[in-house]
Formats: C-alpha cells, sequence, structure tokens
C-alpha cells in the first residue's frame, strides 16, 4: 500500500501553496499531506466498509494547503488514485489478506481475545457470528422503518 499513497504524494507536491511562505511552512505541508495518504490508504484497506468516501475525506484533510485554482485538480488527482486502490483491492482473493495470510472473523469471543475461525465467503463473520453482519439493504430497511415510526408518532402527537 506504500506505494499508493507515494504516487498520490508525488503528484500532489508540485501543487502545494508555496507563496508567502518559508520552507519550514512548505515542509510542514509536506509532511502533513504524506501522513493524510498513508493514513487514509491504510484505513481503505483495514477498514474499508466502514470508510464511505475515502477521497473526499483525504481531500478535506490537505486542501487547505493548496491555492482554490488548484483544489479542483487536487481531488481529481485524489478520486483517480483511490479509484485504481479499489479496483485493485477488488481484484485480490477474498480469502486471504493483503499480507498472504488468511482472513479471520472480525468477531471477539466472550473472553475477549479474537475469533479465530474463517468468515463465511463474501462475509466478515464466521457461522456463529453471522448474526452480527448487516448487510447494506437490511441497514437501509431499519432506518426506512425507524423514520416511517417517527413520522407516525409525531402525526399522532399533532392530531392529540
Amino acid at each position: 500500500m506504500y506505494q499508493f499513497s507515494r504516487s498520490i504524494y508525488r503528484e500532489l507536491v508540485p501543487r502545494i501553496d508555496t507563496c508567502g511562505g518559508s520552507s519550514e511552512r512548505t515542509l510542514a505541508a509536506r509532511r502533513q499531506i504524506l501522513e493524510a495518504c498513508e493514513a487514509t490508504i491504510q484505513r481503505l484497506v483495514s477498514d474499508r466498509r466502514y470508510f464511505a468516501r475515502p477521497a473526499k475525506t483525504l481531500f478535506t484533510e490537505i486542501r487547505d494547503q493548496f491555492v482554490l485554482a488548484e483544489q479542483v485538480r487536487v481531488y481529481m488527482v485524489i478520486e483517480r488514485h483511490i479509484e485504481r486502490i479499489e479496483e485493485f483491492l477488488d481484484s485480490l482473493p477474498a480469502d486471504v489478506t493483503l499480507d498472504g495470510q488468511e482472513r479471520n472473523c472480525l468477531a471477539s469471543t466472550r473472553k475477549g481475545t479474537p475469533c479465530q475461525r474463517e468468515p463465511l465467503p463474501g462475509m466478515d463473520y464466521c457461522p456463529s457470528h453471522k448474526h452480527l453482519e448487516e448487510t447494506i439493504e437490511e441497514g437501509a430497511r431499519v432506518r426506512r422503518d425507524d423514520s416511517r415510526a417517527a413520522t407516525r408518532l409525531v402525526k399522532e402527537a399533532a392530531a392529540a
């Protein structure tokens, strides 16, 4: 993943706002951009399922280091690289992690230790913990049902 974060960094560094600043400010800006790129890629790899908009998150962290005229280009660079990273992650086998290790269930046992069982295909949890798996459709259905119940309660309260 190192090469992905560095490729974003190398393409963004020439666009840093250097006018009116010292070399210390430029170095601090470079360091902030590099750390933000690495943190974003690390989170994308380790917690991809719950990282909804990685390009927007990275851009928000580093946008103040660029002049306003460059910000559209900076966002396009970030978005292009994030898409490539996601394509790469999609191409990997589902049963191994990036370092070649077998995947393990994401749940913890009653003793607090990580579950050592292999997750079900296409899921993050083993058969014992599959009840913890929430699909996107289920989450949307639950939120929709909750909003309908809340609307009904408001109407009943207004009628009373």
